[in-house]
């Protein structure tokens, strides 16, 4: 089992491929590190100065134990198929299931239909798979600023205050983020979450606008302008890990 540390999040990669996304927090009360499954998904939590070779320990003791417990709640993300020209498959696209197809065509673009997306790629196709991911990222970012052009336009004016530019982009652990230039980075993995997950996120993102921490304040902030956020943001815990997943697997390089 391999592991890496990463913001607020640990991931394992089991022996069998599979990833646990395990969230782990320094508790000023702790007095031992302490490991808890629900159907939120993992959680560590351990006392402030724990060295981070400690949590890691912890978890490789305990793996087959959170293995077993996740794979009950069907928390474990399951090896995904990765994408192949000419092979019909399915993802999540704002949070409903569409099948992926592909069909020849004069020049390379996206068919959206009725619960179907189709790649158009030209010939020859020696670089089919580049080309192919290449649109679909495309146009996963397009559905991403359509909807959010649709909300700035509600929240700016509300808030007093807006971002001085917008990016999307993959984001290995995060699912958006504030700059310092006030630039909101939003995860390109949100186009294949249901609408609202993403409205959140720009909502907590907006907030930071007014107050930079995450102080009761900001959570005010956030309550104001978007009331449905506890639901939203636990739904990205419980499916974060697998909506990153299958970004990975449509977007990344992959062998033909």
């Amino acid at each position: 089992m391999t592991q890496h540390l990463e913001g607020d999040w640990l991931e394992l990669a089991t022996a069998s491929g599979s990833t646990i996304r395990v969230l782990k927090a320094a508790h000023p009360r702790a007095r031992r590190l302490r490991l808890t499954v629900t159907p939120k998904g993992a959680r560590v939590s351990y006392p402030h100065g724990t060295h981070p070779a400690q949590v890691s320990a912890f978890l490789r003791h305990h793996a087959d134990w959170l293995e077993r417990k996740l794979d009950e709640l069907h928390l474990i993300v399951k090896p995904v198929p990765p994408l192949r020209f000419g092979t019909p498959t399915e993802f999540p696209l704002r949070g409903e299931t569409v099948q992926l197809d592909w069909a020849d065509g004069p020049y390379p673009k996206v068919e959206a239909g009725e619960g179907t997306l189709t790649l158009v790629i030209p010939r020859p196709h020696t670089r089919a798979l580049p080309v192919a991911r290449g649109l679909l990222a495309s146009y996963l970012e397009s559905q991403i600023r359509r909807d959010v052009a649709r909300w700035l336009a509600g929240y700016v004016p509300q808030l007093g205050l807006a971002p001085t530019a917008l990016r999307v982009r993959p984001m290995k652990s995060l699912w958006g983020s504030l700059d310092t230039r006030d630039r909101i980075n939003l995860d390109l993995a949100l186009a294949l979450a249901p609408p609202n997950a993403l409205r959140y996120v720009l909502a907590h993102e907006l907030c930071h606008l007014k107050v930079r921490s995450h102080a009761p304040r900001f959570w005010q902030q956030v309550e104001g302008l978007f009331p449905e956020w506890r639901e939203q943001r636990d739904w990205l815990r419980l499916n974060g890990a697998w909506l990153k997943t299958e970004l990975d697997r449509l977007i990344a390089d992959v062998a033909d």
